[in-house]
């Protein structure tokens, strides 16, 4: 009785090692998109399907285009934002008092005081 195991060398959800030979892909078309960094990323997709106008590049993140003379401007980094001040931007000074004061009477009145 042999002790190992029958699918030797392979993991799960592995592909064949070569093509079938039976079936043939489908057709692709690649398409060349264009950042501001200065980077062409060649892109494929189904023949059928449209491309799309714009991509992110794969190497820098940022908004690629068709056109290579006039690629997308960079995208604008926004600042981090902690919770509070995503709260500030929502409710006022008066707001926060107001809560404040809801949230202390419930604590109180829970001790009694």
């Amino acid at each position: 009785m042999s002790s190992g195991s029958a699918i030797r060398g392979s993991r799960v959800g592995s592909s064949p090692m070569r093509p079938d030979e039976r079936s043939e892909p489908a057709p692709r078309r690649e398409v060349t998109y264009f950042c501001a960094a200065g980077h062409a990323s060649l892109i494929k997709f189904s023949a059928e399907a449209p491309a799309p106008d714009t991509w992110d590049c794969p190497r820098c993140g940022q908004p690629a285009g068709l056109d290579g003379e006039h690629p997308p401007g960079r995208m604008r980094a926004e600042p981090y934002k902690s919770h509070l001040a995503y709260v500030k931007e929502r409710r006022t000074d008066e707001d926060g008092e107001k809560i404040l004061a809801e949230a202390l009477a419930k604590v109180r009145q829970r001790r009694g005081e």
